[in-house]
């Protein structure tokens, strides 16, 4: 407790110092708003953007484009890199065309999400789902094909006859630290992209598109007020999941059961 208290206490006067250096130089080294907002101004313009309403509304709907995309490349990577990975056959006909479009950044698909979708949630989504679908195929694919042998001869021995009942009760188990790994990379790519294609304008809502939209205003303080703001859900978001993977995904690693 003493060490959880001191972590935080440091973390804490960090953030304080951070804080106070901005404001000197703000004030009396640049002194233009416009340049580098102080302390200050953007706790003022956090306080008016949270009282218009205005804030809650665009993280809101940056939460839910940021959903649909991280849910639909969960649900069709990790399939996709089980097929890929226990099945040599699937990997031969699959590996080309997914090498082929990996490499292509995930903004570049941002034409065609607006023509498909418009300007809707399915847009934004669909751009995010581009920029964290390869990372969860990946880490699923390789996370397969590195079972160790010993576990799928033991399986077999216990009893798993099929393909089916050795991916569900030994390589799956055996995958879950890597899959978890590939998510969260999954989740910062696409939290990323989420800014990006809101700053080009996929959705006329959202945390990207107001602070593209305030620069346009040079309002400088709202500027760095959502800047902070997508840091800190970012942040947010990162720490519920790796609590989520750590006591229950792989509590067993601390020696607990179900």
């Amino acid at each position: 407790m003493k060490q959880q208290t001191q972590k935080r206490l440091l973390g804490i006067a960090a953030v304080a110092v951070v804080a106070i250096v901005w404001q000197i130089i703000a004030d009396y080294v640049v002194g233009r708003s416009f340049i580098l907002p102080s302390v200050t101004d953007v706790a003022s313009a956090f306080i008016n953007l949270l009282g218009s309403g205005t804030l809650l509304t665009d993280l809101a709907v940056s939460l839910e484009h940021f959903g649909i995309g991280i849910i639909a490349a969960f649900i069709l990577g990790v399939p996709l890199g089980i097929l890929m990975g226990w099945f040599r056959v699937a990997d031969h006909l699959l590996d080309p065309i997914i090498e082929t479009l990996r490499p292509i950044p995930p903004l570049a698909w941002i034409p065609f999400a607006i023509i498909w979708f418009g300007l809707t949630t399915q847009a934004a989504g669909f751009v995010i789902f581009a920029g964290a679908f390869f990372p969860i195929l990946t880490a699923t694919y390789a996370a397969f094909r590195d079972v160790p042998k010993v576990f799928v001869e033991a399986g077999k021995v216990l009893g798993c006859d099929t393909s089916f009942e050795l991916i569900r009760y030994v390589a799956l188990p055996a995958a879950v630290p890597a899959i978890a790994s590939g998510v969260r990379i999954a989740m910062g790519v696409g939290w990323m992209c989420l800014v990006a294609a809101e700053m080009f304008g996929v959705s006329t809502y959202g945390l990207g598109y107001q602070l593209w939209h305030n620069y346009y205003l040079h309002q400088m303080p709202n500027v760095v007020v959502y800047m902070l703001i997508l840091g800190f859900t970012g942040l947010i978001i990162d720490r519920i999941f790796r609590n989520y993977v750590d006591k229950q995904l792989l509590r067993w690693r601390a020696g607990e059961v179900a």
